[in-house]
Parts: structure tokens; C-alpha cells; sequence
């Protein structure tokens, strides 16, 4: 494995302040008047059929919290907050919405939990192709492929109802994204063909009209947010989006990854208490991302193909990476190794549809969630020791995974 060591140490002492800093301080408050309250539900989707199993975590290995039908096999999402948690269904046309019960009320030092039922929401968004749901700045917005329009919303009025989203025409049809920033939207651009690879990004503001110029990232995919910073892969390298000051435009910015060798970013992962992204980088290696470093690329090979990779909001120095040997790995984000590695599963190739049943994951408080399509299980594993610490039976074949939960006071 190669760890690409001039990088380290400016990437480990930016991001060890940034963990510093960022770190909060023990609430006395919280300490005196209530008692601390974790807890944590999953959300596991089947491949084959149109299902959403919820589980909660604090119940034994896991207990069933729900069982909802939609219309097709979904690719789940969640919510910033996690109150929601979207199930989407592009070849159907639809996005069911799924409340998760779970939901922490800010009081400064502190935030209250409070644990209700699931339930499947009466609002389904309708369009011809709905596929990537992107939040940022209190609002969430749904691309439509088969449009090219931008479905615009705040998940408080979609729970609340009734539900009267924006609307938003960004251009022609095509595999795009939109990520909102303010006032603004940064979009997707299509190629001279719209079925051939996106040729870029621009900026729309609130009414829809174009802010500057567009910014070349060949065959624009995959997106995350980090602090208040959004990152989008290229086929080239990535293109970084910073706010605007005074509310005005966001800066779209290219940096290139071509010193990295061959291969180039399409998912991203965003850091909460640093800002940093983790991507992928061909089949067989992931790039840590520090935006304004130095050197802000940090390529570790792996042992195999990956199959997934997950980041941990609270251990905020680690990502999960699962290859297709069934190996899950700890990568050290701050010092771009693999920790540890444990066997979890059997192999699964990455050879065959890019839509076939492998295993995804998902972090729960001390504990990775894992889906096992070909066992029928949830595995629940260790975050410490990578330990398997228990399963959960899941009915059909368990694919697609989210995660909500936490701590907070219970009064």
C-alpha cells in the first residue's frame, strides 16, 4: 500500500486542528438537569423488491421498528438532520419520504432526543427520473434526469405539509446534480449531446438565471458537502464550491488530479467535525481531500477492489472501507493508512452489473452497519476492535442502508 508521505504532515496538522477545534466541550447544563439518552435506527432497503425495513439498535441485536412498501427496489438517502429519510426511485418516477422518529432539539449546549414511530409520509415527490437528492443551506434539492429540473424544498415543510416545492428549470435533460448554496444552485451542466458526459458546472441564482461563466469538470459526478464547502468529482480532478461572501455567488474552483496516476473521483464523502472530503479514485484506492492544503490530495491504495466506504461522524479521524475480498478496513484519515482490517464477509466480486446485490454501509454510534444480501443479515460490527457484535435477520435481500440516531438528554 502506498501512502504517499509528503502529504502527511500538512494534512495531519491541519486536520488535527480542525478536530480540535471543532471538538465540543462537556455541557454541565446537560449533566444536571437530564440524563443522556443514545439511540439509533437503521433503514435497510431490498434489491429486489419495494420494501424499507427500520431497526432499532438498542433493542438486542435489533428490533424491527417498522416495515414499509413503495413502489421499486429504493436507493435510500437521509436527511442532515435525520429526521427524514427519502427512498428513491428513479425508473418509477417517485421519492417516497419515510419520518424516522428520531429527532434532537438544539439548546446550545445541549440537544434533546426524542424517539417516536417511523412512518411512511403521505408526500411523494413525482417526477420522470428523480435520481440525486443534494442538501445545503436548509434546503433539499431533487434533480430529474428525465427534466433536467431541480425540485427545491425544506424538509420542515415536508413533514409538516401541506408540501408546495420550487421548481426549478436548469437546462437540458441529463444525469446532472444540483447542490443548493444560499441563495444560489450549483449545477450540473450537460455535454453538446445530452447523453454524453456532463461537461461542467454553473451557478443559477434564486430565479433561475445563470451567474458567470461555466466551469469545466468533464464527466461531473458525485458530490458532498463539508463545513459550508461543497466538492464535485471530474473526471480530471475536482471542482470546489466556496460561499459567496454577502450572500453573493458561490466560487467554483478546479484542481486537478493528474499527479495522482490514472483513475479520478465520482463519490464523495464529507467531514463533520473536519473539513475534508474522502473519494474514490478507480477501483482500487480512495484520496483523502483537504481543499486549500498545500497538497490537497492524499491517495491510499487498497489490497482489492472497494466496495463501499463510509465516514464516521464521530470518530472523526476514521473512514470504513469495504473491499471485495470481504475485508473491512479502518483508514486513518489524518495519517492515510489502514489502521486495522477484520474479514466480515465472503467475497463479493465486483465483477458483473454495477446494480448487483454487494454489501453497503453505515455507522451507528460505536457500531458500522453492514448489509449481507447474500446471508440475509444487517452485521453490526464494532467501530473499536472490528469485532462482529452481533446480526440482524432481514427478510428478502438487505441492500441499501442509512443510519440515524445519536445521544442526547432525555428529561
Amino acid at each position: 500500500m502506498k501512502n504517499h508521505a509528503p502529504h502527511l504532515h500538512h494534512l495531519s496538522l491541519g486536520l488535527a486542528l480542525a478536530l480540535v477545534l471543532a471538538a465540543p466541550a462537556p455541557s454541565r447544563a446537560q449533566e444536571a438537569d437530564s440524563e443522556s439518552r443514545t439511540h439509533h435506527r437503521l433503514f435497510v432497503g431490498d434489491h429486489a423488491e419495494g420494501v424499507v425495513r427500520a431497526f432499532d439498535l438498542e433493542t438486542g441485536a435489533g428490533a424491527e421498528a417498522g416495515m414499509f412498501r413503495i413502489d421499486a427496489s429504493p436507493a435510500l438517502s437521509r436527511s442532515d438532520s435525520g429526521r427524514t429519510v427519502f427512498a428513491v426511485q428513479g425508473d418509477r418516477g417517485r421519492v417516497a419520504a419515510i419520518a424516522s422518529g428520531l429527532a434532537f432539539e438544539d439548546h446550545g449546549d445541549h440537544a434533546d432526543l426524542s424517539v417516536d414511530a417511523a412512518k411512511l409520509l403521505p408526500t411523494v415527490i413525482e417526477g420522470t427520473t428523480p435520481a440525486h437528492l443534494v442538501e445545503g443551506s436548509g434546503r433539499l434539492a431533487l434533480f430529474d434526469d428525465g427534466t433536467g429540473d431541480v425540485t427545491l424544498f425544506r424538509e420542515a415543510d415536508l413533514l409538516a405539509g401541506p408540501w408546495r416545492p420550487r421548481r426549478v428549470k436548469t437546462g437540458p435533460a441529463h444525469h446532472g446534480l444540483a447542490a443548493p448554496m444560499g441563495d444560489h444552485l450549483v449545477v450540473s451542466v450537460p455535454g453538446a449531446d445530452p447523453s454524453a458526459p456532463r461537461a461542467g458546472l454553473k451557478v443559477l441564482d434564486r430565479d433561475g438565471v445563470q451567474v458567470g461563466g461555466i466551469t469545466p469538470c468533464p464527466g461531473v459526478h458525485g458530490q458532498a458537502q463539508s463545513a459550508r464547502t461543497f466538492a464535485f468529482g471530474c473526471r480530471d480532478g475536482i471542482v470546489v464550491a466556496t460561499p459567496g461572501e454577502n450572500g453573493g455567488a458561490p466560487t467554483l474552483t478546479h484542481i486537478g488530479t493528474q499527479a495522482l496516476g490514472e483513475g479520478n473521483v465520482s463519490t464523495l464523502k464529507g467531514g463533520t467535525a473536519m473539513r475534508f472530503f474522502l473519494g474514490n479514485y478507480g477501483p482500487r484506492a480512495v484520496v483523502v481531500i483537504e481543499p486549500g492544503a498545500d497538497r490537497p490530495f492524499l491517495k491510499v491504495d487498497l489490497p482489492t477492489r472497494r466496495v463501499d466506504f463510509a465516514l464516521d461522524p464521530a470518530k472523526a479521524r476514521n473512514a470504513y472501507i469495504l473491499t471485495e475480498d470481504g475485508d473491512l478496513h479502518v483508514l486513518d484519515v489524518l495519517d492515510g493508512r489502514i489502521a486495522r482490517s477484520a474479514r466480515i464477509t465472503e467475497p463479493y466480486s465486483m465483477d458483473g452489473h454495477w446494480r448487483d446485490a454487494r454489501p453497503r454501509l453505515a455507522v451507528a454510534g460505536d457500531r458500522i452497519a453492514l448489509t449481507d444480501p447474500r446471508a440475509g443479515l444487517v452485521r453490526l460490527v464494532s467501530t473499536d476492535t472490528l469485532e462482529e457484535t452481533g446480526t440482524i435477520a432481514v427478510p428478502g435481500t438487505p441492500y441499501t442502508i442509512v443510519s440515524v440516531g445519536g445521544s442526547g438528554a432525555a428529561h
